[in-house]
């Protein structure tokens, strides 16, 4: 899940938003709700704002006021607008940013407000993303999987296979990929570079494929770090890339996924690993001539499975309308709303019916590959874990970071994940 950087005039739209009240409004009979948008690029805002220009046409006794968010920042303000009583009816987030506002009761169930037809349309593989305890917490409404964006010219001139969703490369051939597409390319370039300023969802989320899980649930409930050779293919692959074979820079380890976009389109890099989202960058960004396509990621033992934290859509246990909230949600999340959403933030929707759009699988920009993929998008390993922040920022991120430049090896990232994380989750979960 991509977070843009914030910018000043979002920041400035968050302080001068977050400190009005949900609900209030003239004694008119007329109920008010607050819906907080983290929709950036322009056809996504766009999207949103017509949806909600729309509903209030067509409801006048519920009216919907668009606030403009921030993923940069959107943690922080939730947790003070919660304290202050001053939340959004409705939230626009991540799934792995609710569990504390779940577990917390400061997100409502919303088992009792969705319509059949919204519970029914989305499958159960995506529900398990915002269900925490015996409760669902948010609408899980556009994934975005992680692909390879490659260039055409490179992969085609170099005589590798090149892999489809039905027959993927397997991690052992990427590898052996990487290095052939390296020798042809010639000194200073390189077969992948691997964006990695946020580790830890990339190893994770990928790592499913392998069958790795990382996080276990024990007999007594408890949460544990076990990192087994499941969990060791992909970032075994990513360090081998960088440190032993030399197909990847060490140079981008520490970029975001738009920093390395100058040198795929400048022929330095052959590929790029990416989350679907970026095609829009590339649409726009990309030199004229330049020739590129979506591959999907290499499979393991589990296939093409790839954990993600969809974007989600939660109504707050504070608001005075949850009713009317779980109405205007029915309508922003109709299969063609929902179609729209995902055309607009160049991701995929959770549900069948958005996702059978015939947009949507077309062959231009790559959308028929991730379409392809959806169904074996499954819940982030991180999904539920409390203290999974903390562990994340204090010992996975640095742990990662080492091992993929080559500063430990495998037994030391092993020792950290498993010994100082399982102190981290420890905390947490004492009873």
């Amino acid at each position: 899940m991509r977070r843009p950087f914030l910018t000043c005039v979002a920041a400035l739209a968050l302080l001068l938003t977050g400190c009005t009240t949900g609900s209030e409004g003239p004694d008119d009979g007329v109920v008010r709700l607050r819906f907080q948008s983290l929709a950036w690029q322009k056809e996504s805002v766009d999207a949103n704002r017509e949806l909600v220009e729309e509903w209030n046409a067509g409801h006048p006794g519920i009216q919907v006021e668009y606030v403009q968010g921030s993923w940069d920042s959107v943690h922080d303000q939730l947790l003070t607008s919660f304290e202050g009583g001053e939340a959004p009816d409705l939230i626009h987030d991540a799934s792995d940013d609710l569990a504390d506002f779940a577990y917390g009761g400061d997100l409502a169930d919303l088992r009792p407000l969705l319509s059949a037809r919204l519970r029914a349309d989305i499958p159960a593989r995506s529900w398990q993303t915002t269900t925490f305890g015996e409760g669902v917490y948010g609408v899980p409404f556009l994934q975005e999987p992680r692909v390879l964006i490659a260039n055409r010219k490179i992969l085609e001139s170099s005589g590798v296979r090149v892999p489809t969703p039905e027959k993927p490369w397997s991690w052992t051939e990427f590898r052996q990929i990487a290095q052939d597409l390296t020798r042809s390319m010639g000194p200073g370039r390189y077969a992948v570079a691997w964006p990695l300023k946020e580790p830890v969802s990339v190893s994770l989320n990928l790592g499913l494929s392998a069958g790795g899980q990382l996080f276990h649930r024990e007999a007594d409930g408890r949460v544990t770090v076990r990192f087994t050779e499941a969990d060791a293919v992909v970032p075994g692959t990513v360090h081998d890339q960088v440190v032993t074979d030399r197909t990847a820079p060490r140079t981008t380890l520490g970029s975001g996924g738009s920093d390395t976009l100058p040198g795929l389109f400048a022929g330095k890099y052959a590929m790029v690993p990416l989350g679907f989202a970026y095609r829009q960058q590339i649409v726009q960004q990309a030199p004229k001539g330049f020739e590129w396509t979506v591959l999907p990621a290499p499979a393991g033992s589990a296939g093409l499975t790839q954990g993600v934290s969809p974007q989600t859509l939660s109504i707050a246990e504070s608001s005075p309308h949850k009713k009317e909230a779980a109405a205007f949600l029915d309508f922003f999340l109709r299969p063609a709303n929902m179609a729209r959403l995902a055309r607009g933030d160049w991701m995929l929707p959770t549900g069948t019916a958005a996702l059978a759009d015939p947009s949507l699988h077309t062959a231009r920009d790559g959308w028929a590959t991730g379409a392809a993929v959806a169904e074996r998008l499954s819940p982030a390993p991180a999904q539920s874990v409390r203290g999974y922040p903390e562990w994340k920022d204090k010992v996975a991120t640095p742990a990662f970071q080492e091992y993929y430049s080559g500063a430990i090896d495998t037994a030391e990232l092993r020792r950290r994940l498993v010994e100082d994380g399982n102190r981290v989750l420890a905390r947490y979960q004492r009873k």
